[in-house]
């Protein structure tokens, strides 16, 4: 007669599988602190949305080179412009959650949903903020050849004849893309063309070199070559004088009202990245930002320190996103 025994699992068996079983339950846990605690093991990535030589990108190449020791590894920068800064946002959304690939975004990341049909980025959901860094105000610039040393004096001599006068700007959706639109609108400088380009240095060097007769960018980039004469600073778009600029004035001293424009600075991470991982790169950015000559440095290259927590920056993303939207539908620019 054929049986079946059953056969009971040893004490030690039990045991056995009952720490494996623990052991598996455990590991997510366990590999995310020790993940935590060996972070960083390879070097972090700061994505910038524009090509170098604009305010994004000197800010990031400060930043990489200042948070290294206080991190615990290195950081190197990235470029990836285009589409408005679309591509590299989008790209660093869709990253790995690890705390290896962060962004360096600028102000387009609050514009650019009112100005896109579509985005390759949610502003509110993809991402997990760090903190701002800095703002920056807007300049219109003109070479001291052209002869004009006010705005009012440019738009009155474009007025004669809009179609032999351009503006460069960096990207579709920069603050100072925006602003050349809104002031052409105002002004009926219909004729006048726009020349947009990759990055902020790019559209600088369109005005040195002659190819258009006003540039509307950044401060940061442009403040070296006003302090060495090379462009003339004709009004910046913030809401006082640069310190070490007091001879530009502001758009509302210039007789422009209701024209202020900045562009701030802020790091990002993937949506996903862990909260500790997020908490330390702020902490360690932050800590750089409080440093008197490293805040000293900034003030030089046309930057404000606003050092202000991944929190405090995402009311400003709250506050921005509907506020560039009504800009855009009444300057009436067309969405792309």
């Amino acid at each position: 007669m054929a049986f079946s025994r059953t056969i009971a699992p040893s004490r030690r068996r039990v045991l056995k599988s009952a720490a494996v079983l623990a052991a598996g339950v455990a590991t997510p846990s366990i590999l995310t602190s020790r993940a935590f605690a060996a972070y960083p093991d390879r070097p972090v990535r700061i994505v910038v949305a524009n090509t170098p030589g604009g305010p994004s990108d000197i800010i990031a190449r400060f930043m990489a080179t200042a948070m290294g020791d206080p991190l615990g590894g290195s950081v190197i920068v990235e470029n990836k412009g285009g589409a408005g800064g679309n591509i590299g946002m989008g790209y660093v959304a869709r990253a790995d959650a690890d705390g290896y690939t962060i962004l360096l975004t600028t102000s387009a990341f609050a514009v650019n949903p009112g100005l896109y049909n579509s985005l390759p980025y949610d502003p509110f959901k993809d991402f997990a903020p760090i903190c701002e860094l800095a703002v920056s105000p807007n300049v219109f610039a003109v070479k001291p050849d052209l002869g004009v040393g006010t705005m009012k004096e440019f738009v009155a001599l474009a007025k004669k004849d809009p179609g032999k006068f351009n503006v460069s700007s960096p990207p579709i959706g920069t603050t100072p893309q925006l602003e050349a639109e809104v002031l052409k609108a105002r002004e009926g400088l219909h004729g006048m063309a726009t020349v947009v380009f990759a990055g902020g240095g790019d559209a600088l060097k369109a005005l040195i070199a002659g190819t258009v007769q006003l540039s509307s960018g950044v401060l940061a980039p442009a403040h070296p070559q006003i302090k060495a004469g090379q462009i003339k600073g004709l009004a910046v778009t913030g809401t006082k004088r640069w310190p070490d600029l007091p001879d530009i004035p502001t758009m509302a001293e210039a007789g422009f009202d209701d024209f202020v424009f900045e562009t701030y600075c802020a790091l990002m991470a993937p949506a996903k990245t862990p909260p500790e991982i997020v908490s330390k790169l702020e902490k360690v950015a932050l800590g750089v930002l409080a440093k008197p000559d490293f805040r000293e440095k900034l003030i030089q290259a046309g930057f404000e320190i606003t050092a202000k927590t991944g929190k405090e920056h995402m009311e400003r993303v709250a506050k921005e996103v509907p506020m560039y939207k009504k800009i855009i539908e009444g300057a009436k620019i067309a969405k792309l």
